[in-house]
C-alpha cells in the first residue's frame, strides 16, 4: 500500500482492542491509547487472547504474531498516540459529553487533515460533530463486535462531513479488509441495529403472546431465515421470491406485526430484577459459565469460518 495510514485508537475496550487487532493484522500501525495502565493491560491481554484463537483456527501462523504485536503500539498518552496519525478512531463510551471533551483536545492535537472518526452505534453523526472547529474532517465508522471478524462497517456522514473524509475511510476500511456500507442519511440506529432490533420486537411480541417458547423462536432464525442471510439479505431475498409474492403477505401481515414503541414488559422486568442474561447469569435463558464459553466459542468459530469462506484470513 502507498501512503499507507497511520492509526490511532482511542480507548482498548471490547471494541477499540479488537479494531486495533483487525488494522494491524491488515499491516498497519496502530497506536492504542488508554487512559492508564490498567485498561491497556487489559487491552493487551484481549489481543493476545484473541490471536491465539486465529493462529488455533488457521487465520494466522504463529510466526506472524511478533510482528503484528510490534505495529501495536500502546500508550497513556494522548499526545503520543494522535499527533502521528492520518486517521483516529474513537472507541470511547456512549456519552455525548465525554466525546465533545475528547473531540476538542483531538483537534488541539491533530494536523488539519486528520479524520476523525466515532465508533458510535447509536449517537447521531451531526451531534458528536458539534464541538469540532473542522466538523468536514468527522465522520462514523461502526464497527461491529467482535469487530476482527464482522466484515461489517457502517460508515456514516454527519451534515458537514466532506466528500474526502468519506472517501479517505472507505479507503482505509478497504485496506482493513472490511465490507463498509454508506449510511447516506443520518437516522437513529444506522442500518444494522435498526434491522437487528426490528427482528428483536416481533420476538418479543411473539414471546409475549405466548405463541412459542424463546428457544423457538431463535430456532426459527438460526434455522430458518438466518441460513439464508448470509447470501441474501432481505431486499435480494425478495427479489429472489417474487416481488409479487412479498407485496401480497406485506399487504396482509404488516397490520399485524408488533408496533411497540418500548421494550416489551416482560424484557423491562427482567431487567428491573437484575435478569440482564450472559453477564449476570439470567435473563431469557440461564446461564453457566460452560455454557457461556460454549456458546461464545461457537459464535467465535462461526465467524472465523464465514472469514475463511470470504478469503479474508491470512
Amino acid at each position: 500500500m502507498i501512503n499507507q495510514p497511520h492509526i490511532a485508537i482511542i480507548g482498548c475496550g471490547t471494541m477499540g482492542h479488537s479494531i486495533a487487532l483487525n488494522a494491524a493484522w491488515k499491516g498497519l500501525q496502530v497506536n492504542l491509547y488508554g487512559p492508564d495502565d490498567t485498561e491497556i493491560g487489559k487491552g493487551l491481554s484481549g489481543i493476545r487472547a484473541k490471536l491465539g484463537i486465529m493462529v488455533s483456527a488457521g487465520l494466522l501462523s504463529a510466526d506472524a504474531m511478533p510482528s503484528l504485536l510490534e505495529r501495536i503500539v500502546p500508550t497513556t498518552s494522548l499526545q503520543a498516540a494522535a499527533a502521528p496519525a492520518s486517521f483516529v478512531i474513537e472507541a470511547i463510551p456512549e456519552n455525548l459529553s465525554m466525546k465533545h471533551e475528547l473531540y476538542r483536545k483531538l483537534e488541539s492535537i491533530c494536523a488539519r487533515d486528520t479524520v476523525f472518526a466515532s465508533n458510535t452505534s447509536g449517537l447521531m453523526p451531526s451531534a458528536i460533530a458539534e464541538a469540532l472547529v473542522h466538523r468536514d474532517r468527522f465522520i462514523v465508522l461502526h464497527f461491529w463486535n467482535p469487530a476482527h471478524l464482522v466484515p461489517l462497517v457502517e460508515v456514516v456522514r454527519a451534515s458537514a462531513t466532506s466528500d474526502a473524509t468519506e472517501q479517505r475511510s472507505m479507503a482505509l476500511l478497504h485496506d482493513m479488509q472490511k465490507k463498509p456500507v454508506l449510511v447516506r442519511k443520518e437516522i437513529a440506529g444506522f442500518i444494522g441495529n435498526r434491522l437487528q432490533f426490528a427482528l428483536l420486537r416481533e420476538a418479543q411480541y411473539l414471546l409475549e403472546q405466548g405463541v412459542a417458547s424463546a428457544e423457538d423462536i431463535d430456532a426459527a432464525v438460526t434455522g430458518g431465515i438466518g441460513r439464508r442471510l448470509p447470501v441474501t439479505g432481505p431486499l435480494l431475498s425478495a427479489d429472489m421470491g417474487g416481488l409479487d409474492v412479498f407485496e401480497a403477505i406485506s399487504n396482509y401481515l404488516f397490520s399485524d406485526l408488533s408496533q411497540a414503541t418500548a421494550a416489551a414488559p416482560s424484557l423491562a422486568a427482567l431487567v428491573a430484577g437484575g435478569k440482564l442474561g450472559q453477564k449476570s447469569g439470567e435473563g431469557y435463558y440461564q446461564w453457566t459459565a460452560q455454557r457461556s464459553d460454549q456458546l461464545n466459542q461457537q459464535r467465535e468459530a462461526e465467524l472465523i469460518r464465514f472469514l475463511k469462506q470470504d478469503g479474508s484470513g491470512g
